[in-house]
């Protein structure tokens, strides 16, 4: 019994060596295989170069600078290589003295490891122009590696800041969100370099190489090119980005250049600020500068400025007061310069008042109490509503990125935001496009093309992507008897710029028939008590209203939408009936406005 158990064992032992000789020799062989072929065969990713973005004239705005990175062979940080280390370090300085020691020994060490087997970036770019007269003295130093690396380049500097953005060294989490950023080590920051960036980087390639046990490269055995043809040519005319920045001088503010379809040939906000510096990092002093500026040079004001629209609301209120059963096409007002409720007295900014107005004259010279009156009829919901269906108090959908949707205050709104009731005289202040009313620049414009053709475009800067065409995405928001009487509305805002009394008939001097409406927009509460308002020129500045003015043309045959908006500028007309008269004459001599036959004819 004993031996037949000895025996069993015996068996039991040979049989599970049999068994691991088994599958070490033949089931294990695929994975040895594998762990034989990544340690002697290498992927090398490479990265794709930036697309170029142009202008609708095919002017490059964002380019590649030629030039290169330098890297340093790993584990010359460790102590039996310190001087190794320090005389390829001291080599870099004599030959390009602008570099930065510690700057270079501090990249190095950060990523230097026992377990790093790959050449460390210490120099992230060195300009063509520097690094060809020493470059074959540094390719032949075995602890150098000199590699092709562009920068971003934009040519215009500060001109469309805002709108093309910039790109940045990425950080933490634009890596989680894209694993090429980690190969590339750039990503777009804002702008269309941000909204676009997924596109505009491209696609990785990668060579199959075979390496020796010092990781060198002993024979390459395929490779794929990256996909890097990803040009965008926006709508943009940079030309006429410069001519409008020439208004703004010491001014803050925002101008748009719309077709009524959505394209936009211009957009810009102000202050600008060169996008060069934010390339390869900004100094102290100049981040500084520009984040302490009170007039926000960092805010692309176009989406994320958020500002009382005063009166230039008055075009699409006044659509809803004339369709509405509550008011009608023959709502009528006698304006006596002032309208009391309950223990308040709502002004016009007209002190002896307009007598007796109607729709055209309401908005022709802009007469307060006709909307306070109206929307005591109309209602804030049904003021609310119409005017969130024009296009505010949500996104236009613009290609930029982060867009803010501003707001449009209703009682529903006033009860999320605050748990508060609704007072009767927050839906008079919301008529003349104040209180807690807000909309940014581009919603302004989406809302004035509306008003233009009958049709809310979606803004869009991109032309092309690549070879496809961005086409024009129009909504139909209006009702048919919206549409009917919109003609008397357009009709009111050409008498705004054409007819004696127009808000802005004495600022506006153009080659062509324009539309428009003015709007001032307060930005401090005027006491109950004061009976005389200060005039704007003398209050302080940044207690000044905001100064809007937002238009189409030619007014016969609507194509393009121009609206200027100045910080504190006063008066609407006054502060910027140059700016768009300028930018309509401008239009006209580049030949992008075509007046029709008919327009031509009433002109003679």
């Amino acid at each position: 019994m004993k031996i037949k158990f000895i025996l069993f064992i015996f068996a039991s032992i040979w049989l599970a060596l049999l068994v691991r000789v088994f599958f070490l020799s033949v089931e294990s062989n695929s994975y040895y295989e594998r762990l034989s072929y990544n340690n002697t065969i290498k992927i090398e990713q490479i990265a794709p170069v930036r697309g170029e973005i142009v202008d609708i004239n095919n002017r490059p705005i964002a380019i590649n600078e030629l030039g290169f990175k330098i890297q340093l062979a790993p584990h010359l940080g460790l102590e039996r290589n310190s001087e190794i280390f320090e005389d390829e370090i001291n080599r870099l300085i004599a030959l390009l003295p602008n570099l930065d020691k510690e700057k270079m020994i501090k990249e190095y060490k950060k990523v230097d490891s026992y377990y790093n087997h790959n050449f460390i970036d210490i120099v992230d770019f060195v300009s063509y122009e520097h690094i060809m007269p020493i470059y074959s003295i540094l390719s032949l130093r075995e602890n150098l590696n000199i590699v092709s690396s562009p920068k971003r380049f934009y040519p215009y500097g500060e001109i469309g800041a805002h709108i093309i953005g910039y790109v940045g060294r990425a950080n933490k989490d634009d890596i989680v969100d894209d694993e090429l950023v980690k190969l590339i080590g750039y990503s777009g920051k804002s702008g269309i370099e941000k909204y676009y960036n997924e596109y505009l980087q491209g696609l990785a390639g990668n060579r199959e190489i075979k390496v020796n046990a010092h990781n060198q490269e002993v024979e390459e055995l395929s490779s794929q090119k990256p996909s890097e043809d990803t040009k965008l040519t926006l709508n943009i005319d940079i030309e006429l980005q410069k001519y409008i920045s020439s208004f703004f001088v010491n001014k803050a503010g925002a101008v748009i250049v719309m077709d009524v379809n959505g394209a936009i040939l211009s957009a810009s906000s102000f202050p600008e600020y060169d996008l060069n510096t934010f390339v390869t990092g900004i100094s102290n002093e100049v981040w500084d500068k520009l984040s302490n500026s009170l007039d926000k040079p960092f805010t692309n004001k176009l989406i994320h400025g958020l500002y009382p629209p005063g009166s230039v609301i008055k075009t699409g209120l006044g659509l809803l007061y004339i369709t509405s059963p509550e008011a009608g096409p023959n709502f009528n007002v006698h304006c006596t310069a002032s309208m009391p409720l309950g223990s308040r007295v709502f002004r016009c900014w007209k002190k002896d008042g307009h007598g007796s107005t109607d729709i055209k004259k309401a908005i022709r010279e802009s007469c307060d109490d006709y909307f306070y009156k109206g929307s005591l009829r109309l209602g804030i919901e049904k003021m609310s509503d119409g005017l969130m269906r024009y296009g505010l108090g949500k996104k236009t959908g613009v290609d930029l990125p982060n867009e803010f949707i501003g707001t449009v205050p209703s009682r529903e709104w006033k009860r999320k935001k605050y748990n508060k009731p609704w007072y009767i005289g927050e839906t008079v202040n919301t008529s003349i496009g104040q209180g807690d009313f807000l909309t940014t620049p581009m919603q302004i414009a989406q809302f004035t093309a509306l008003m233009a053709t009958g049709k809310l475009p979606k803004p869009y800067f991109a032309k092309m992507i690549g070879d496809e065409v961005v086409e024009p995405d129009l909504q139909d928001v209006l009702t048919e008897n919206e549409l009917k009487r919109l003609p008397t509305i357009q009709r009111a805002m050409y008498e705004v710029c054409n007819v004696p009394g127009g808000t802005a008939r004495s600022y506006v001097n153009t080659k062509v028939k324009i539309a428009g409406k003015t709007g001032t927009a307060q930005v401090v509460g005027i006491l109950q008590d004061i009976k005389e308002r200060e005039l704007e020129h003398e209050m302080e500045y940044y207690t000044r209203s905001h100064a809007w003015f937002s238009t189409y043309g030619p007014y016969d045959n609507p194509q393009y939408v121009v609206l200027a908006m100045v910080e504190h500028g006063g008066h609407g007309g006054a502060a910027t009936g140059n700016i768009i008269s300028g930018v309509y004459n401008k239009l006209l001599e580049l030949g992008y406005i075509k007046e029709d036959e008919e327009a031509q004819e009433d002109k003679e």
